[in-house]
């Protein structure tokens, strides 16, 4: 998604960084995982189909996904990729109100991107994730017996926004001048 395409989140343990094309070896990597496929619901890709979904989602409008780097390599200068720990998808599922997005891992980035909604589809047989959303405050919304999961999902009150942003202190900047910034300090 273009909205997030120079925006990183830096919270004090990660950053959430854009899905670029150099993301994508390590991702593959981590999707050849048969359990991770059946807990993401994915089927596996060639390294060229992969690259070519990173394209997709990066140009598609209601799609934004986010790399999880831990901050603590990455400030000690680890490569980019080697900071990986995750990813994070958001669907902006209503195109009448984008404030409202399906989300597959739990972030406290509502202020940058104006969400005040997340959805998680998760499997039923996924008892630990529903586990970990319900708390997170999600509550079931619905349940599909054709695709066997449920749909959770979390409104944010205002006082829960204003919990995470005091509590968890996630900062916007720009992907490019975080960069520039450590290679311009590596120089020296």
């Amino acid at each position: 998604m273009r909205v997030n395409e120079d925006a990183v989140l830096r919270g004090q343990r990660v950053l959430l960084v854009p899905y670029e094309p150099h993301h994508v070896p390590r991702y593959h990597e981590w999707m050849k995982s048969e359990e991770l496929q059946k807990l993401t619901a994915s089927e596996p890709l060639t390294l060229e189909q992969e690259y070519d979904m990173q394209r997709s989602w990066r140009e598609d409008g209601d799609k934004c996904t986010f790399i999880i780097l831990d901050r603590g390599r990455w400030d000690q200068g680890c490569p980019e990729d080697q900071c990986m720990v995750g990813d994070v998808n958001l669907f902006m599922v209503d195109p009448e109100n984008p404030s409202i997005a399906e989300i597959e891992i739990m972030i406290a980035g509502a202020t940058t991107l104006g969400i005040s909604t997340f959805q998680a589809k998760i499997g039923e047989e996924n008892l630990t994730s529903v586990r970990l959303f319900n708390r997170l405050h999600f509550t079931e919304e619905s349940y599909s017996s054709v695709f066997q999961e449920m749909t959770l999902r979390w409104e944010v009150t205002e006082t829960e926004r204003q919990w995470l942003l005091d509590a968890v202190h996630v900062s916007a900047e720009s992907y490019r001048e975080m960069k520039q910034n450590r290679e311009t300090d590596a120089h020296h």
